[in-house]
């Protein structure tokens, strides 16, 4: 049997079980989905129906989401072990996040983005990222290099000469920020 259908026998009143076969999780990753759109339509939508200022406010509050439930566990930690712990930033043991720590000045390379395709068409989405790295961290973080301009990876920096306090860190747009 393929991996990609799954049977399963259902007893029926009277009768024979019934042989039903549906895909697996697998197999419907097969066929086209359209999440991406749909999740640029909604960026579209907010900004367009509510304004700029409730896009950058809706943006804030999941990048605040990331770094309280993803900083919770780095809390009393040195710079160093939270930079290792960022390798399951996306996911445990996560093999498309590299950590790089080269005089004292670390990059986080991320060579496989999970909303790359929305990122691609709206690079606003990234704020996510470099906001709630920089809050996680306690140090403004910048992203050097971006899939947006072809470089087929993100890599964030870590201003290591730029302490912030993560309690009173300020959301703002990767665009608007100082590099």
């Amino acid at each position: 049997m393929d991996a990609r259908v799954e049977r399963s026998d259902e007893r029926a009143r009277t009768g024979r079980p019934a042989t039903i076969y549906r895909l697996s999780e697998a197999g419907d990753h097969l066929f086209p989905k359209h999440y991406d759109n749909l999740s640029i339509e909604m960026l579209d939508a907010v900004a367009e129906e509510i304004g700029g200022d409730a896009l950058t406010r809706i943006l804030a509050r999941l990048a605040d989401e990331k770094a309280e439930v993803f900083g919770a566990g780095l809390r009393g930690l040195t710079l160093a072990q939270k930079i290792g712990a960022l390798k399951n930033w996306y996911f445990a043991d996560d093999p498309y996040m590299d950590i790089e720590a080269t005089g004292g000045t670390y990059r986080m390379m991320e060579r496989n983005c999970p909303f790359l395709n929305t990122a691609l068409r709206r690079p606003v989405l990234c704020s996510i990222s470099v906001n709630a790295l920089t809050r996680v961290l306690g140090y403004r973080v910048v992203r050097e290099e971006k899939f947006q301009d072809g470089a087929g990876r993100c890599v964030f920096r870590v201003l290591e000469d730029q302490p912030i306090d993560p309690d009173s860190w300020e959301f703002k747009l990767e665009s608007d920020l100082p590099r």
